[in-house]
């Protein structure tokens, strides 16, 4: 798994290696090759072996030739029943060095099916002496997890099994900072200390330009509090302390995590240099259980009509619908970007009178009659579809010939599978590009089939928008016609106005006319 973790491919490439002599010795005319590196448990976690599946039900394959059947599924009992279902309707044969199975032969079958359950006894000691593992490095000290935390480097412990952590100088200081500014407080001009939270920790880092644990481009207050709780700043070792958990419900089966007894939890000394002291560690513990949980709104009533479509211009970000000084506005929640907040009412006067606008212009268009730009989209991808799947009939004709050409022995079967995978290659790079276009395809005929209702949609929003009862059945008549709204503020209002100095960009859901 560590060798395959580094991109080795080692195992995969051994197993090829092997199926491809098997393959060569019995004349099987392989068309295709499926590679997967998943150490998941259940089919749900292996994408490639649900694509093979998918396959194998609709009858494309007379058989499958794999290293051993164990290969195939190591999940549950019903794991293993969709496997042996799939192959035994399909008629579909199971290919490996040491026997052929036939899933519609009795004996084949339990020998199948008993395959399949030695492969998930094997799946489960693995996992146990994995699992077992971890938790006896743990104890003794050693760093278990994939990532190593904020400020920490993994490297491997010498002459020994294992990894442990090594400080990294630049980020180490950060985490010194961060529990210096949070117990002790951001310095002021007259040398007192004003007191600060997490997210005043966040706008610290962010002006200093220091980049940010995550892969999002400034600080957040989880991640501060996250660094504030880890003992692992302190020199220890904590593991086991939650632990996901299966259950049924009407069928399905769902995780959630939970919390295992305090006995089976682990918190020991690492063998890893801490950061921080013990007592500085306790210290933000005890002002982070001061502060207590954050408040959550019981009335999940939505306040927004425009939530999930109002969006700032500038970041990207979704806008938020506050309360500001007794007034409700609109602002950008992202502390790194400067565009400015504005009335909640204003703002939602002015986007219904850009749909005023957009509605007459849009009828003068449609009174028009002339082919749009999307309309010129819509018959170019259709053409692009069908010259692809002339191609596609041409790759078949094709793969059918070097068949023909291995049986008359102008091929081997080297150069007959580097020409099938060549063809298969390029059949799936045409059926992919089939189902890009269609996918577009199917998105802009949505869009011109809503050029012969969007009027009525708009004009009916716009008569009874300000009859309608709450904010809710604002939102999904909105929704229904609008993609989405940019909202840009370059500066604050003046004090006696005009209030609506910031641009809107409407996006309704059909395409924008090029004039406009």
């Amino acid at each position: 798994m560590e060798a395959e973790a580094h991109g080795e491919g080692e195992t995969l490439a051994r197993h090829e290696k092997i199926l491809l002599e098997l393959a060569k010795k019995h004349n099987y005319n392989v068309t295709q090759i499926y590679k997967e590196i998943v150490s998941g448990e259940t089919i749900a976690a292996r994408p490639v072996m649900q694509h093979l599946l998918q396959e194998v039900e609709q009858g494309l394959w007379d058989g499958v030739i794999v290293v051993e059947v164990e290969r195939l599924a190591r999940g549950d009992t019903i794991d293993q029943g969709i496997m042996a279902q799939a192959f035994k309707y399909s008629n579909t044969l199971i290919i490996t060095p040491l026997k052929v199975y036939d899933p519609n032969n009795e004996f084949d079958e339990e020998y199948f099916e008993f395959g399949l359950f030695m492969s998930r006894r094997e799946y489960k000691t693995i996992n146990r002496r994995l699992q077992r593992g971890r938790l006896a490095s743990s104890k003794e000290g050693k760093y278990v997890a994939a990532r190593s935390p904020y400020g920490y480097e993994r490297v491997r412990i010498q002459n020994d099994k294992g990894w442990t952590l090594t400080p990294i100088d630049e980020e180490a200081d950060i985490i010194r900072l961060i529990f210096k500014l949070y117990i002790d407080g951001q310095e002021q001009p007259d040398g007192s200390y004003r007191p600060v939270g997490c997210r005043t920790i966040c706008n610290i880092l962010d002006q200093m330009g220091v980049s940010p644990p995550s892969a999002t481009s400034y600080w957040n207050d989880a991640s501060i509090r996250a660094i504030l709780r880890n003992p692992v700043y302190i020199g220890k070792i904590r593991w086991n302390t939650k632990k996901t958990k299966k259950r049924v419900k009407d069928g399905n089966v769902s995780y959630e995590r939970v919390i295992p007894p305090q006995e089976e939890q682990v918190f020991v000394d690492g063998l890893h240099p801490p950061i921080v002291s013990t007592e500085t560690f306790y210290k933000a513990q005890a002002i982070l259980k001061s502060h207590g949980p954050a408040s959550v709104h019981r009335n999940a009533e939505l306040k927004n009509p425009f939530s999930g479509l109002l969006r700032c211009g500038k970041c990207g970000r979704s806008l938020t619908y506050n309360n500001v000084r007794g007034v409700f506005s609109y602002l950008c929640p992202n502390k790194t970007c400067d565009c400015v907040m504005s009335r909640a009412d204003i703002v939602e006067k002015r986007i219904l009178q850009s749909l005023r606008q957009w509605l007459e212009n849009y009828r003068l268009e449609w009174d028009d009659g002339t082919p749009t730009d999307e309309d010129i989209k819509i018959d170019i991808k259709r053409k692009e579809i069908a010259k692809i799947k002339k191609e596609i009939e041409t790759l078949s004709k094709q793969l059918v010939r070097t068949h023909d050409l291995l049986e008359q022995g102008i091929y081997d079967v080297d150069m007959f599978l580097n020409r099938s995978r060549s063809i298969n290659e390029r059949m799936e790079a045409a059926n992919n590009n089939i189902t890009g276009l269609s996918r577009t395809l199917a998105e802009d005929e949505e869009r011109a089939a809503n050029r012969v209702n969007i009027i009525p949609k708009v004009e009916e929003l716009l008569s009874v928008y300000d009859e309608l009862p709450d904010a809710q059945s604002k939102n999904i008549l909105l929704k229904d016609i609008i993609e989405r709204i940019e909202y840009i503020k370059n500066k604050p209002s003046p004090r006696n106005g005009p209030y609506d100095n910031f641009e809107l960009l409407v996006y309704p859901k059909l395409p924008i006319p090029t004039d406009k």
